[in-house]
């Protein structure tokens, strides 16, 4: 028989935690309390304690809610399309869809904590630099299958176009959000879509262009 008060609590737990990325992804973890969260929606305190002892494993925590998040939204999708140029196109895609539709109020939350957490070493920022770590390794991963299957030019650097993928992805969040350049999503799909197109030994298995 289900626990009514076990759903109930990971249902609070569950809505704690997406409110949490949202408000990181403007504001960071550091200004991020439990108090401030249980007034954000309206619940007690003291119930949180029962999730997160203290600051630092509600920020582990969150941190790992987003990862689960940018896995969900962004690379499970992607992992549906067929192995090589097609299914790394449409990581890059996902992740400029997912910030233009505001998915989270500040873009993304790894953009905004990063810098956040780059001086303090220790559990937050290890978690912070593996996510991110994982991220480019998937890049990596995908650009030497592309490699393998024959769909990328021989001789193609997979470091180097992992580093563009995610230079590009990330300034996008930059352009917007700080010098309000809405274009910056057409034009990031756009530079990535060319520089693959330019590398593929044959480009039809990509779009011509991009919306």
């Amino acid at each position: 028989m289900i626990d009514g008060r076990l759903v109930r609590g990971e249902r609070t737990r569950q809505a704690v935690l997406d409110h949490a990325v949202a408000l990181a992804s403007v504001e960071g973890l550091e200004g991020m309390s439990l108090a401030r969260l249980a007034q954000g929606l309206g619940v007690s305190k003291s119930g949180l304690f029962s999730h997160w002892p203290d600051k630092q494993a509600l920020q582990l925590a969150v941190i790992e809610h987003a990862r689960l998040q940018w896995i969900e939204e962004i690379v499970r999708p992607a992992l549906r399309e067929p192995r090589g140029l097609r299914r790394l196109w449409a990581l890059h895609a996902n992740r400029m869809e997912f910030y233009e539709r505001r998915a989270l109020p500040g873009g993304c939350f790894f953009a905004n904590v990063e810098p956040e957490v780059n001086d303090h070493p220790g559990p937050v920022r290890d978690a912070i630099a593996a996510a991110k770590r994982d991220w480019v390794t998937l890049l990596t991963t995908l650009i030497t299958q592309s490699a393998e299957l024959g769909e990328l030019r021989p001789g193609t650097d997979a470091d180097q176009l992992a580093f563009e993928i995610q230079a590009l992805g990330a300034a996008v969040i930059t352009h917007t959000l700080v010098h309000h350049q809405e274009p910056s999503f057409r034009f990031a799909r756009r530079a990535v879509l060319d520089r693959l197109r330019a590398l593929a030994t044959d480009p039809s298995v990509l779009p011509e262009a991009t919306p």
